[in-house]
């Protein structure tokens, strides 16, 4: 649950860090509200479980050096709300917090290694949930920068509390802005899971990711982000849906959404829904969830702090 990963990243940066060199801000359901957060509450608001947004700081560089803003899809149990999955997998949804526990990960290994960077990592989590409370299909929500969104699709949920996400990474002026996310099943049919698919508006932030995959092993693929994908997203109702109108390029016109709502020109979309978990074991993974691309988002830092 939402609840159990706060506090377990919350141990972790306590038992890793007592020196303070991370710290960990928790902000809970009444923050969230009040900065109009209106796409996330829309997925969290079927569950009975809280959500919360982490944010993780580390500074390894000067006070004054803008950060890399780390932003982490966290849904801790995705039934698709009342766009409901079918029964057979459900169980893997417990997954479906990859980006987030990736973030994490990548900023306490930084952290470990003392890397000259400034770091502020957002991890947005919460359930989505069938209820009585749910946001149902055709329903508007208004997102913290305005923007008004047609949730055509409950199961298209990542996308929606990214975007508040991605809105609040643009307070903290980053120099970079990287996402991470189990965001489709389009990407997984696309690479498998040999790859993460990633987009990226920077060439030297997709430089740095690239040759970190390099070097770790955990390879990743770009991705395009043509402008015709994002006219696929129109709404009649709303400034933009959270699907696409065709069944076609499902990742690309998700990635297309994200865009919208980050201001940061350094930015790159990771989407890890391949990469999941690991099928059969290997000489460095075991069966099963793979914390994959954690290692690439090491390495990618260690570029970018040069």
């Amino acid at each position: 649950s939402g609840i159990n990963a706060e506090y377990g990243i919350q141990n972790r940066v306590a038992e890793d860090f007592p020196d303070g060199r991370v710290r960990l801000v928790v902000r809970e359901r009444e923050w969230i509200e009040e900065q109009k957060m209106g796409s996330f509450m829309s997925v969290a608001k079927g569950s009975d479980e809280p959500p919360f947004l982490l944010e993780l700081h580390y500074s390894g560089a000067g006070e004054g050096e803008a950060p890399a803003c780390m932003v982490g899809k966290g849904v801790t149990f995705d039934t698709g709300g009342i766009s409901i999955k079918p029964s057979k997998g459900m169980d893997a949804m417990r997954a479906d917090m990859g980006g987030a526990a990736c973030m994490a990960s990548a900023t306490l290994a930084a952290a470990a290694l003392s890397l000259p960077i400034n770091i502020v990592s957002l991890i947005v989590l919460c359930e989505n949930m069938p209820s009585g409370r749910a946001t149902k299909p055709g329903d508007v929500v208004t997102a913290m920068d305005g923007t008004t969104i047609q949730v055509d699709n409950t199961d298209a949920e990542g996308r929606l509390i990214l975007a508040d996400a991605l809105c609040y990474s643009d307070t903290f002026k980053p120099r970079y802005v990287i996402d991470a996310a189990t965001l489709t099943g389009a990407m997984a049919v696309a690479l498998g899971g040999e790859c993460s698919g990633t987009y990226s508006t920077c060439e030297d932030l997709w430089s740095a990711l690239e040759n970190g995959g390099r070097v770790s092993g955990d390879r990743l693929w770009r991705m395009p982000l043509f402008a015709e994908y994002g006219d696929l997203l129109k709404s009649p109702t709303a400034d933009v849906n959270n699907i696409s109108s065709t069944p076609y390029g499902g990742s690309i016109t998700a990635a297309k959404f994200l865009e919208r709502f980050v201001k940061c020109e350094s930015w790159a979309h990771l989407d890890i829904a391949g990469v999941m978990d690991s099928t059969q074991s290997s000489s460095y993974l075991p069966k099963g969830m793979s914390g994959r691309p954690t290692r690439t988002l090491v390495e990618a830092l260690r570029n970018l702090a040069r």
